[in-house]
Protein backbone atom coordinates (compact mmCIF):
# COMPACT_ATOMS: atom_id res chain seq x y z
CA UNK A 1 0.00 0.00 0.00
CA UNK A 2 1.22 3.50 -0.81
CA UNK A 3 2.25 5.73 2.10
CA UNK A 4 0.02 8.55 0.81
CA UNK A 5 -3.02 6.26 1.22
CA UNK A 6 -1.99 5.30 4.74
CA UNK A 7 -1.56 8.93 5.82
CA UNK A 8 -4.93 10.23 4.54
CA UNK A 9 -6.46 10.57 8.03
CA UNK A 10 -3.23 11.31 9.92
CA UNK A 11 -2.45 14.85 11.09
CA UNK A 12 0.99 15.26 9.53
CA UNK A 13 3.08 18.20 10.75
CA UNK A 14 6.06 17.63 8.49
CA UNK A 15 6.98 15.14 5.77
CA UNK A 16 10.55 14.65 4.49
CA UNK A 17 10.92 12.30 1.52
CA UNK A 18 8.44 10.62 -0.80
CA UNK A 19 4.85 9.89 0.17
CA UNK A 20 4.40 7.65 -2.88
CA UNK A 21 6.62 4.82 -1.70
CA UNK A 22 5.18 1.37 -1.01
CA UNK A 23 4.79 0.21 2.61
CA UNK A 24 5.07 -3.54 3.25
CA UNK A 25 4.12 -3.53 6.94
CA UNK A 26 3.36 -1.26 9.93
CA UNK A 27 5.30 -1.91 13.14
CA UNK A 28 6.02 -0.41 16.55
CA UNK A 29 8.59 -3.04 17.55
CA UNK A 30 11.96 -2.38 15.87
CA UNK A 31 12.97 -6.03 16.35
CA UNK A 32 10.21 -7.14 13.97
CA UNK A 33 11.02 -4.66 11.19
CA UNK A 34 11.27 -6.07 7.66
CA UNK A 35 12.34 -4.35 4.40
CA UNK A 36 10.14 -1.43 3.25
CA UNK A 37 8.11 -1.39 6.47
CA UNK A 38 6.83 1.66 8.33
CA UNK A 39 8.10 2.08 11.89
CA UNK A 40 6.18 4.23 14.41
CA UNK A 41 8.27 5.51 17.32
CA UNK A 42 5.91 5.22 20.32
CA UNK A 43 7.07 7.11 23.47
CA UNK A 44 6.04 4.19 25.74
CA UNK A 45 5.88 3.97 29.54
CA UNK A 46 9.21 2.12 29.90
CA UNK A 47 11.27 3.05 26.82
CA UNK A 48 10.99 5.66 24.06
CA UNK A 49 10.61 4.21 20.58
CA UNK A 50 12.56 7.14 19.14
CA UNK A 51 15.77 5.56 20.45
CA UNK A 52 15.15 2.56 18.18
CA UNK A 53 14.81 4.52 14.93
CA UNK A 54 18.42 3.72 13.82
CA UNK A 55 17.82 0.00 14.48
CA UNK A 56 14.56 0.06 12.52
CA UNK A 57 16.28 1.71 9.53
CA UNK A 58 19.16 -0.77 9.71
CA UNK A 59 16.66 -3.65 9.53
CA UNK A 60 15.00 -2.15 6.43
CA UNK A 61 12.35 0.37 7.52
CA UNK A 62 11.94 3.00 4.79
CA UNK A 63 9.28 5.10 6.52
CA UNK A 64 9.65 6.52 10.04
CA UNK A 65 6.74 8.12 11.90
CA UNK A 66 7.90 10.16 14.90
CA UNK A 67 7.07 13.19 17.02
CA UNK A 68 10.71 14.36 17.08
CA UNK A 69 12.83 14.10 13.93
CA UNK A 70 16.25 12.47 14.37
CA UNK A 71 19.28 14.72 13.82
CA UNK A 72 20.74 12.34 11.25
CA UNK A 73 18.41 11.56 8.36
CA UNK A 74 18.93 8.91 5.67
CA UNK A 75 18.30 9.98 2.07
CA UNK A 76 16.35 6.87 1.11
CA UNK A 77 14.03 7.07 4.14
CA UNK A 78 10.77 9.04 4.44
CA UNK A 79 10.24 10.80 7.78
CA UNK A 80 6.74 11.72 8.93
CA UNK A 81 6.51 14.02 11.93
CA UNK A 82 3.24 13.99 13.88
CA UNK A 83 2.09 15.63 17.10
CA UNK A 84 1.08 12.40 18.84
CA UNK A 85 2.51 9.04 17.78
CA UNK A 86 0.15 7.08 20.06
CA UNK A 87 -2.87 8.58 18.30
CA UNK A 88 -1.34 8.45 14.80
CA UNK A 89 -0.44 4.76 14.92
CA UNK A 90 -4.12 3.77 15.25
CA UNK A 91 -5.09 5.69 12.12
CA UNK A 92 -2.04 4.34 10.29
CA UNK A 93 -2.76 0.73 11.29
CA UNK A 94 -6.45 0.89 10.45
CA UNK A 95 -5.74 2.38 7.00
CA UNK A 96 -3.06 -0.26 6.33
CA UNK A 97 -5.61 -2.97 7.19
CA UNK A 98 -8.21 -1.48 4.83
CA UNK A 99 -10.37 0.06 7.56
CA UNK A 100 -11.74 -3.13 9.15
CA UNK A 101 -14.28 -1.33 11.36
CA UNK A 102 -15.93 0.06 8.24
CA UNK A 103 -16.38 -3.54 7.10
CA UNK A 104 -17.82 -4.94 10.34
CA UNK A 105 -19.79 -3.61 13.34
CA UNK A 106 -17.53 -3.20 16.37
CA UNK A 107 -18.94 -2.92 19.90
CA UNK A 108 -16.66 -1.98 22.80
CA UNK A 109 -17.26 -2.87 26.46
CA UNK A 110 -15.59 -0.91 29.26
CA UNK A 111 -15.88 -0.70 33.05
CA UNK A 112 -14.10 -2.19 36.04
CA UNK A 113 -15.96 -5.52 36.17
CA UNK A 114 -18.05 -7.51 33.69
CA UNK A 115 -16.19 -6.69 30.47
CA UNK A 116 -15.13 -10.26 29.68
CA UNK A 117 -18.52 -11.77 30.45
CA UNK A 118 -20.47 -9.25 28.37
CA UNK A 119 -18.13 -9.28 25.36
CA UNK A 120 -17.90 -13.09 25.34
CA UNK A 121 -21.65 -13.62 25.71
CA UNK A 122 -22.34 -11.21 22.84
CA UNK A 123 -19.79 -13.09 20.72
CA UNK A 124 -21.50 -16.41 21.54
CA UNK A 125 -24.97 -14.97 21.03
CA UNK A 126 -24.32 -13.55 17.57
CA UNK A 127 -22.64 -16.77 16.48
CA UNK A 128 -25.83 -18.53 17.64
CA UNK A 129 -27.74 -16.12 15.38
CA UNK A 130 -25.70 -17.52 12.49
CA UNK A 131 -23.14 -14.76 11.94
CA UNK A 132 -19.38 -14.94 11.71
CA UNK A 133 -18.16 -12.97 14.74
CA UNK A 134 -14.90 -11.73 16.23
CA UNK A 135 -13.92 -11.36 19.90
CA UNK A 136 -11.13 -9.38 21.57
CA UNK A 137 -10.99 -10.31 25.25
CA UNK A 138 -8.86 -10.98 28.33
CA UNK A 139 -9.30 -14.75 28.04
CA UNK A 140 -8.79 -15.30 24.31
CA UNK A 141 -9.31 -13.58 20.96
CA UNK A 142 -11.42 -15.27 18.30
CA UNK A 143 -11.81 -14.88 14.56
CA UNK A 144 -15.14 -16.68 14.39
CA UNK A 145 -14.10 -20.17 15.63
CA UNK A 146 -10.32 -19.64 15.32
CA UNK A 147 -8.69 -18.99 18.69
CA UNK A 148 -5.92 -16.37 18.78
CA UNK A 149 -4.01 -16.23 22.12
CA UNK A 150 -3.94 -12.90 23.95
CA UNK A 151 -1.47 -11.20 26.31
CA UNK A 152 -3.43 -8.01 27.05
CA UNK A 153 -7.08 -7.11 27.60
CA UNK A 154 -6.80 -4.78 24.61
CA UNK A 155 -3.80 -5.30 22.26
CA UNK A 156 -1.61 -2.50 20.93
CA UNK A 157 -3.01 -0.59 17.93
CA UNK A 158 -0.98 -2.49 15.32
CA UNK A 159 -1.86 -5.96 16.68
CA UNK A 160 -5.48 -4.92 17.21
CA UNK A 161 -5.96 -3.62 13.66
CA UNK A 162 -4.24 -6.66 12.18
CA UNK A 163 -6.65 -8.83 14.18
CA UNK A 164 -9.71 -6.79 13.17
CA UNK A 165 -8.50 -6.85 9.56
CA UNK A 166 -8.32 -10.65 9.68
CA UNK A 167 -11.84 -10.72 11.14
CA UNK A 168 -13.21 -8.52 8.35
CA UNK A 169 -11.36 -10.53 5.67
CA UNK A 170 -12.82 -13.74 7.15
CA UNK A 171 -16.33 -12.36 6.71
CA UNK A 172 -17.10 -11.43 10.32
CA UNK A 173 -20.11 -9.13 10.43
CA UNK A 174 -19.70 -8.24 14.14
CA UNK A 175 -16.84 -7.96 16.61
CA UNK A 176 -17.05 -7.46 20.38
CA UNK A 177 -14.11 -6.05 22.30
CA UNK A 178 -13.09 -5.35 25.87
CA UNK A 179 -11.71 -1.80 26.07
CA UNK A 180 -9.41 -1.46 29.08
CA UNK A 181 -8.71 1.91 30.68
CA UNK A 182 -5.03 1.50 29.76
CA UNK A 183 -5.93 1.01 26.10
CA UNK A 184 -8.20 4.06 26.06
CA UNK A 185 -5.63 6.29 27.83
CA UNK A 186 -2.83 5.05 25.55
CA UNK A 187 -5.04 5.59 22.45
CA UNK A 188 -4.70 1.98 21.29
CA UNK A 189 -8.25 2.23 19.90
CA UNK A 190 -7.71 5.48 17.96
CA UNK A 191 -8.85 5.32 14.35
CA UNK A 192 -11.46 2.62 15.03
CA UNK A 193 -15.12 3.22 14.24
CA UNK A 194 -17.40 1.82 16.95
CA UNK A 195 -21.00 0.82 16.26
CA UNK A 196 -21.68 0.85 20.00
CA UNK A 197 -20.25 1.03 23.50
CA UNK A 198 -21.29 -0.53 26.83
CA UNK A 199 -20.52 0.80 30.32
CA UNK A 200 -20.65 -1.76 33.14
CA UNK A 201 -19.51 -0.07 36.38
CA UNK A 202 -16.62 1.80 37.91
CA UNK A 203 -14.87 0.98 41.17
CA UNK A 204 -11.28 1.30 42.36
CA UNK A 205 -8.72 -0.40 40.11
CA UNK A 206 -5.43 0.32 38.31
CA UNK A 207 -4.40 3.13 40.67
CA UNK A 208 -0.78 2.12 40.01
CA UNK A 209 -1.28 3.48 36.48
CA UNK A 210 -4.01 6.13 36.71
CA UNK A 211 -2.96 7.45 40.17
CA UNK A 212 -6.46 8.79 40.99
CA UNK A 213 -10.04 7.52 40.60
CA UNK A 214 -10.81 10.73 38.68
CA UNK A 215 -8.15 9.91 36.07
CA UNK A 216 -9.50 6.37 35.84
CA UNK A 217 -13.02 7.71 35.30
CA UNK A 218 -11.80 10.17 32.66
CA UNK A 219 -10.12 7.35 30.75
CA UNK A 220 -13.35 5.35 30.66
CA UNK A 221 -15.45 8.41 29.80
CA UNK A 222 -13.14 9.33 26.90
CA UNK A 223 -14.30 6.18 25.11
CA UNK A 224 -17.94 7.28 25.17
CA UNK A 225 -17.11 10.92 24.42
CA UNK A 226 -15.50 9.73 21.17
CA UNK A 227 -18.43 7.58 19.97
CA UNK A 228 -20.00 8.91 16.74
CA UNK A 229 -23.65 9.96 16.45
CA UNK A 230 -24.31 6.79 14.41
CA UNK A 231 -23.40 4.62 17.42
CA UNK A 232 -25.35 3.50 20.48
CA UNK A 233 -24.32 3.58 24.13
CA UNK A 234 -25.66 1.18 26.77
CA UNK A 235 -25.09 2.44 30.33
CA UNK A 236 -25.73 1.02 33.79
CA UNK A 237 -28.10 3.17 35.87
CA UNK A 238 -27.28 1.14 39.00
CA UNK A 239 -23.76 2.58 38.99
CA UNK A 240 -23.43 6.17 40.21
CA UNK A 241 -21.21 6.93 37.21
CA UNK A 242 -23.62 5.48 34.66
CA UNK A 243 -25.08 8.82 33.60
CA UNK A 244 -21.74 10.62 34.05
CA UNK A 245 -20.33 8.42 31.29
CA UNK A 246 -23.13 9.51 28.97
CA UNK A 247 -22.86 13.27 29.60
CA UNK A 248 -20.92 14.21 26.47
CA UNK A 249 -21.49 11.32 24.11
CA UNK A 250 -22.97 11.88 20.65
CA UNK A 251 -24.22 8.29 20.61
CA UNK A 252 -27.85 7.27 21.18
CA UNK A 253 -28.05 6.39 24.89
CA UNK A 254 -29.92 3.38 26.27
CA UNK A 255 -30.03 2.46 29.97
CA UNK A 256 -30.23 -0.79 31.92
CA UNK A 257 -30.99 -1.40 35.60
CA UNK A 258 -32.09 -3.89 38.23
CA UNK A 259 -33.32 -1.09 40.51
CA UNK A 260 -34.63 1.82 38.44
CA UNK A 261 -36.88 2.47 35.48
CA UNK A 262 -34.76 2.02 32.37
CA UNK A 263 -34.87 0.93 28.73
CA UNK A 264 -33.79 -2.57 29.75
CA UNK A 265 -35.20 -3.37 33.20
CA UNK A 266 -34.44 -6.59 35.04
CA UNK A 267 -35.54 -8.30 38.25
CA UNK A 268 -34.37 -11.51 39.93
CA UNK A 269 -37.39 -13.67 40.85
CA UNK A 270 -35.65 -16.85 42.11
CA UNK A 271 -32.06 -18.10 42.32
CA UNK A 272 -29.79 -20.96 43.36
CA UNK A 273 -26.36 -22.23 42.24
CA UNK A 274 -27.90 -23.68 39.06
CA UNK A 275 -29.00 -20.24 37.90
CA UNK A 276 -31.77 -17.69 38.31
CA UNK A 277 -35.25 -16.89 37.12
CA UNK A 278 -35.14 -13.38 35.69
CA UNK A 279 -37.72 -10.94 34.49
CA UNK A 280 -36.40 -8.75 31.67
CA UNK A 281 -38.74 -6.08 30.35
CA UNK A 282 -41.66 -7.98 31.90
CA UNK A 283 -40.77 -11.32 30.26
CA UNK A 284 -39.58 -14.22 32.44
CA UNK A 285 -36.55 -16.32 31.50
CA UNK A 286 -34.16 -18.75 33.21
CA UNK A 287 -30.45 -17.91 33.04
CA UNK A 288 -27.59 -20.26 33.90
CA UNK A 289 -25.86 -17.54 35.92
CA UNK A 290 -25.79 -16.57 39.60
CA UNK A 291 -25.81 -13.18 41.34
CA UNK A 292 -26.99 -9.62 40.84
CA UNK A 293 -23.77 -8.69 39.08
CA UNK A 294 -24.44 -11.38 36.48
CA UNK A 295 -28.07 -10.30 36.14
CA UNK A 296 -26.69 -6.84 35.37
CA UNK A 297 -24.27 -8.29 32.82
CA UNK A 298 -27.12 -10.16 31.12
CA UNK A 299 -29.15 -6.94 30.88
CA UNK A 300 -26.22 -5.26 29.12
CA UNK A 301 -25.99 -8.18 26.67
CA UNK A 302 -29.74 -8.09 26.06
CA UNK A 303 -29.68 -4.32 25.52
CA UNK A 304 -26.75 -4.40 23.12
CA UNK A 305 -28.31 -7.20 21.05
CA UNK A 306 -31.57 -5.25 20.82
CA UNK A 307 -29.68 -2.07 19.89
CA UNK A 308 -28.02 -4.05 17.09
CA UNK A 309 -31.46 -4.84 15.69
CA UNK A 310 -32.30 -8.28 17.06
CA UNK A 311 -35.84 -9.10 18.19
CA UNK A 312 -36.25 -9.19 22.02
CA UNK A 313 -37.77 -12.70 22.17
CA UNK A 314 -35.06 -14.07 19.90
CA UNK A 315 -32.44 -12.52 22.21
CA UNK A 316 -34.02 -13.98 25.36
CA UNK A 317 -34.18 -17.46 23.78
CA UNK A 318 -30.45 -17.47 23.05
CA UNK A 319 -29.63 -15.79 26.37
CA UNK A 320 -31.28 -18.63 28.29
CA UNK A 321 -28.99 -21.16 26.58
CA UNK A 322 -25.70 -19.34 27.30
CA UNK A 323 -23.32 -20.49 30.03
CA UNK A 324 -20.85 -18.54 32.21
CA UNK A 325 -17.45 -17.59 30.83
CA UNK A 326 -14.45 -19.67 31.91
CA UNK A 327 -13.23 -18.62 35.35
CA UNK A 328 -16.21 -16.37 36.03
CA UNK A 329 -18.34 -17.82 38.85
CA UNK A 330 -17.33 -21.27 37.62
CA UNK A 331 -18.75 -23.92 39.96
CA UNK A 332 -17.02 -27.22 40.74
CA UNK A 333 -18.88 -29.65 42.98
CA UNK A 334 -17.11 -31.98 45.41
CA UNK A 335 -18.29 -35.57 45.91
CA UNK A 336 -18.11 -34.74 49.65
CA UNK A 337 -21.14 -32.46 49.36
CA UNK A 338 -19.64 -28.97 49.21
CA UNK A 339 -18.98 -26.67 46.25
CA UNK A 340 -16.14 -24.47 45.06
CA UNK A 341 -16.51 -21.36 42.95
CA UNK A 342 -13.59 -20.03 40.91
CA UNK A 343 -13.87 -16.38 39.99
CA UNK A 344 -11.58 -13.72 38.48
CA UNK A 345 -12.63 -11.23 41.19
CA UNK A 346 -9.50 -9.18 41.87
CA UNK A 347 -10.92 -5.85 43.04
CA UNK A 348 -12.75 -5.00 46.30
CA UNK A 349 -16.04 -4.47 44.45
CA UNK A 350 -15.76 -7.72 42.49
CA UNK A 351 -15.09 -9.72 45.67
CA UNK A 352 -18.05 -8.03 47.33
CA UNK A 353 -20.30 -8.87 44.35
CA UNK A 354 -19.32 -12.54 44.20
CA UNK A 355 -19.66 -13.05 47.96
CA UNK A 356 -23.05 -11.31 47.93
CA UNK A 357 -24.20 -13.69 45.21
CA UNK A 358 -22.99 -16.71 47.20
CA UNK A 359 -24.56 -15.52 50.45
CA UNK A 360 -27.88 -14.76 48.74
CA UNK A 361 -28.08 -18.43 47.77
CA UNK A 362 -26.63 -19.89 51.00
CA UNK A 363 -28.86 -17.66 53.20
CA UNK A 364 -26.66 -18.22 56.27
CA UNK A 365 -27.25 -21.98 56.28
CA UNK A 366 -23.66 -22.93 55.40
CA UNK A 367 -20.11 -21.66 55.74
CA UNK A 368 -18.46 -19.54 53.06
CA UNK A 369 -14.68 -20.07 52.92
CA UNK A 370 -12.76 -17.59 50.78
CA UNK A 371 -9.25 -18.07 49.39
CA UNK A 372 -7.90 -14.76 48.11
CA UNK A 373 -4.68 -12.87 47.40
CA UNK A 374 -3.60 -9.73 45.56
CA UNK A 375 -1.30 -9.30 42.58
CA UNK A 376 2.20 -7.92 43.01
CA UNK A 377 3.45 -4.67 41.40
CA UNK A 378 -0.09 -3.38 41.06
CA UNK A 379 -2.35 -1.00 42.99
CA UNK A 380 -1.33 -1.50 46.63
CA UNK A 381 -4.18 0.62 47.96
CA UNK A 382 -6.81 -1.97 47.07
CA UNK A 383 -5.12 -4.77 49.06
CA UNK A 384 -6.51 -3.96 52.54
CA UNK A 385 -9.91 -3.23 50.96
CA UNK A 386 -9.96 -6.64 49.29
CA UNK A 387 -9.17 -8.36 52.59
CA UNK A 388 -11.92 -6.41 54.35
CA UNK A 389 -14.52 -7.35 51.71
CA UNK A 390 -13.47 -11.00 51.91
CA UNK A 391 -13.77 -11.08 55.71
CA UNK A 392 -17.11 -9.23 55.70
CA UNK A 393 -18.67 -11.77 53.34
CA UNK A 394 -17.10 -15.00 54.59
CA UNK A 395 -17.11 -17.37 57.54
CA UNK A 396 -13.38 -18.08 57.11
CA UNK A 397 -10.76 -16.40 54.91
CA UNK A 398 -7.42 -17.79 53.78
CA UNK A 399 -5.15 -15.05 52.47
CA UNK A 400 -2.56 -16.38 50.04
CA UNK A 401 -0.38 -15.62 47.02
CA UNK A 402 -1.70 -14.39 43.66
CA UNK A 403 0.84 -13.51 40.93
CA UNK A 404 3.40 -11.88 43.28
CA UNK A 405 5.44 -10.84 40.22
CA UNK A 406 8.54 -9.05 41.59
CA UNK A 407 7.23 -8.54 45.14
CA UNK A 408 7.62 -10.87 48.10
CA UNK A 409 4.32 -12.76 48.65
CA UNK A 410 4.44 -12.24 52.42
CA UNK A 411 4.75 -8.46 51.93
CA UNK A 412 1.59 -8.47 49.83
CA UNK A 413 -0.22 -10.56 52.44
CA UNK A 414 0.89 -8.12 55.16
CA UNK A 415 -0.56 -5.23 53.12
CA UNK A 416 -3.89 -7.08 52.97
CA UNK A 417 -3.87 -7.85 56.71
CA UNK A 418 -3.33 -4.14 57.47
CA UNK A 419 -6.99 -3.56 56.57
CA UNK A 420 -8.29 -5.84 59.34
CA UNK A 421 -8.90 -5.26 63.04
CA UNK A 422 -8.30 -7.80 65.81
CA UNK A 423 -11.87 -9.15 65.66
CA UNK A 424 -11.70 -9.67 61.89
CA UNK A 425 -8.32 -11.35 62.17
CA UNK A 426 -9.95 -14.21 64.10
CA UNK A 427 -11.54 -15.35 60.82
CA UNK A 428 -8.25 -15.31 58.93
CA UNK A 429 -5.52 -17.82 58.10
CA UNK A 430 -2.47 -16.88 56.04
CA UNK A 431 -0.86 -19.52 53.83
CA UNK A 432 1.65 -18.23 51.28
CA UNK A 433 1.55 -21.33 49.05
CA UNK A 434 -1.64 -21.02 46.98
CA UNK A 435 -1.96 -24.77 46.42
CA UNK A 436 -1.77 -25.37 50.18
CA UNK A 437 -4.29 -22.59 50.79
CA UNK A 438 -6.80 -24.22 48.43
CA UNK A 439 -6.10 -27.65 49.95
CA UNK A 440 -6.69 -26.28 53.46
CA UNK A 441 -10.01 -24.75 52.40
CA UNK A 442 -11.08 -28.15 51.08
CA UNK A 443 -10.04 -29.87 54.32
CA UNK A 444 -12.11 -27.57 56.55
CA UNK A 445 -15.19 -27.46 54.29
CA UNK A 446 -18.26 -29.42 55.42
CA UNK A 447 -21.20 -30.71 53.33
CA UNK A 448 -23.22 -27.74 52.06
CA UNK A 449 -20.34 -25.26 52.45
CA UNK A 450 -19.08 -23.07 49.62
CA UNK A 451 -15.42 -22.30 48.88
CA UNK A 452 -14.67 -19.18 46.84
CA UNK A 453 -11.25 -19.16 45.17
CA UNK A 454 -10.88 -15.59 43.97
CA UNK A 455 -8.46 -13.60 41.87
CA UNK A 456 -7.15 -15.75 39.03
CA UNK A 457 -10.23 -17.22 37.36
CA UNK A 458 -9.25 -18.42 33.88
CA UNK A 459 -5.50 -17.81 34.38
CA UNK A 460 -3.38 -20.96 34.31
CA UNK A 461 -0.14 -19.57 35.74
CA UNK A 462 1.52 -17.96 38.75
CA UNK A 463 3.92 -15.15 37.84
CA UNK A 464 6.95 -15.09 40.15
CA UNK A 465 10.09 -12.98 39.56
CA UNK A 466 9.25 -12.55 35.89
CA UNK A 467 8.62 -16.26 35.26
CA UNK A 468 5.18 -17.79 34.63
CA UNK A 469 4.74 -21.15 36.36
CA UNK A 470 1.78 -23.35 35.43
CA UNK A 471 -0.94 -23.08 38.05
CA UNK A 472 -4.69 -23.39 37.58
CA UNK A 473 -7.09 -22.99 40.53
CA UNK A 474 -9.62 -25.23 38.80
CA UNK A 475 -7.10 -28.03 38.27
CA UNK A 476 -6.05 -27.89 41.92
CA UNK A 477 -9.66 -28.09 43.08
CA UNK A 478 -10.47 -31.03 40.79
CA UNK A 479 -7.41 -32.87 42.07
CA UNK A 480 -8.49 -32.23 45.66
CA UNK A 481 -11.99 -33.43 44.85
CA UNK A 482 -10.62 -36.59 43.19
CA UNK A 483 -12.13 -35.59 39.85
CA UNK A 484 -8.85 -36.03 37.91
CA UNK A 485 -5.98 -38.47 37.90
CA UNK A 486 -3.57 -35.64 38.86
Amino acid sequence: MKLSEILKEVKVKELIGSAEREVSDVLIDSRKVTPDSLFVAIPGTQVDGHTFIPMAIEKGATTIVCSTLPEEKKEDVTYVRVEDCEEAVGFIATAFNHHPTQRLSLVGVTGTNGKTTIATLLYKMFRAFGYKVGLVSTVCNYIDDEAVPTDHTTPDAVTLNNLLGRMADAGCKYAFMECSSHAIAQKRISGLKFAGGIFTNLTRDHMDYHKTVENYLKAKKAFFDALPSSAFMITNLDDKNGLVMAQNTKAHVYTYSLQRMSDFKGRILEHDFAGMLLEINQVEMFAQFVGKFNASNLLAVYGAACALGREPMEVLTVLSALRPVSGRFETIRSPKGFSAIVDYAHTPDAINNVLKAINEVVEGKANVITVVGAGGNRDKGKRPLMAKEAVNGSTRVIITSDNPRFEEPQDIINDMLAGLDAEQMRKVLTIVDRREAIRTACLIAQPGDVILVAGKGHEDYQEVKGVKHHFDDREVLREEFGLTKG
